[in-house]
């Protein structure tokens, strides 16, 4: 199966070797050199501003979201959530179940952030905003959500889970406090491991924090890093996997590298597409996926055929979304050679009269 999801994506043979052995014992000076070396590239990766940190939960991508909101968040916080899709609102839950004073900004499916929608919430004191909307595939403008964190000295949070290595992502030049990732996006390993960059600016806060948790806790990681350990145990695998891809990416170029082969498998699909009966429904697409609505066919249909008779993954979207839109991932272990598979099975559903 070819998968072009959004995560889990497909690996290369560097991780792979690492997910064919087994687990081995992680209490020790040696597995602790490793964790010490991912944070130190993680940072590096991200260009943290010095003093920063760098935190591995065992959990999903909703773990690390919930753990910024627990612990660098506080209920004498006012806070912005930028809210475009099914992950803008999980923030927006995540502020309500841990009864936060917040405002909501409420951006229509598809479409891009503007500078007036944040008029009047100049006195607030933190942001929480998904850098790329996964489920409509729309990169926020983090220059102009950045410039107003800056300016009225608002903490800022991002969710850079799918953005990660697909966007450029400096947290030094943006002002980010915390910027979070998962290993099953286009770090391109097997889910369950979530990345926390933590700016001094966020250390300050969790160090100041009363204690909410124990599991997400962030002082019980931050303390354990110390060490190059983790409080309880890990994904021990996963974390192995993410040093062998780390080495990999600066092997083959570097981050910057990484990027533009990503980029380049997005443009080369998007145009391979603009013949079929498709509409792309984000104003300002991320590198990292595709969103499309169908014009001809239930979109669930044709998430259904390409597996079934094509052997080839692409995304679902949910609710009452589901027949009216699906995504193609553009991150992961994908080549040329995958791209023009999709691509060929596409066209070959077109002159079936599928689409």
């Amino acid at each position: 199966m070819l998968n072009f999801t959004v995560g889990p994506v497909m690996s290369g043979e560097d991780v792979l070797e690492v997910a064919g052995h087994s687990t081995p014992y992680f209490r020790t000076p040696e597995f602790s050199d490793i964790m010490f070396e991912n944070e130190k590239m993680m940072l590096e990766y991200l260009n943290a501003p010095e003093n920063s940190r760098c935190v591995f939960l065992t959990t999903s991508g909703t773990g690390a979201m919930e753990s910024c909101v627990m612990n660098i968040l506080n209920k004498n916080d006012k806070v912005i959530v930028i809210n475009g899709g099914s992950f803008g609102h999980r923030f927006v839950e995540l502020c309500e179940l841990h009864k936060l004073d917040y405002t909501e900004i409420k951006c229509e499916f598809g479409h891009q952030l503007k500078a007036e929608q944040l008029q009047g919430l100049e006195n607030y004191t933190a942001l929480l905003v998904n850098m790329h909307e996964t489920s409509s595939g729309v990169l926020y403008n983090m220059p102009l959500i950045s410039e107003f964190c800056k300016k009225n000295h608002i903490l800022l949070i991002v969710d850079a889970i799918s953005a990660f290595i697909a966007e450029e992502i400096d947290m030094e030049e943006l002002g980010a406090a915390a910027v979070l990732t998962g290993s099953q996006k286009a770090l391109a390993v097997q889910p369950g491991i979530a990345v926390i960059a933590l700016a001094p600016e966020a250390l300050d806060r969790i160090a100041a924090n009363e204690e909410q948790c124990m599991y997400l806790s962030l002082k019980l990681a931050l303390d354990n890093g110390r060490r190059g350990q983790t409080p309880f145990t890990p994904a021990v695998t996963i974390l192995l996997q993410i040093n062998a891809r780390l080495h990999a990416i600066e092997e083959a170029g570097g981050i910057a590298e990484e990027r533009r082969k990503i980029a380049g498998i997005a443009a080369e699909f998007r145009e391979g597409i603009r013949d079929l009966p498709f509409e792309n429904i984000s104003e300002s697409c991320s590198n990292a996926v595709t969103a499309l609505h169908p014009l001809t066919t239930g979109a669930k249909e044709i998430v259904r055929i390409l597996k079934d008779e094509y052997q080839i993954w692409v995304c679902p979207n949910g609710g009452e979304l589901a027949d009216k839109v699906f995504r193609v991932g553009h991150i992961g272990h994908i080549t040329k050679e995958d791209n023009q598979k999709l691509l060929d099975a596409l066209h070959d559903m077109q002159n079936r009269g599928i689409l």
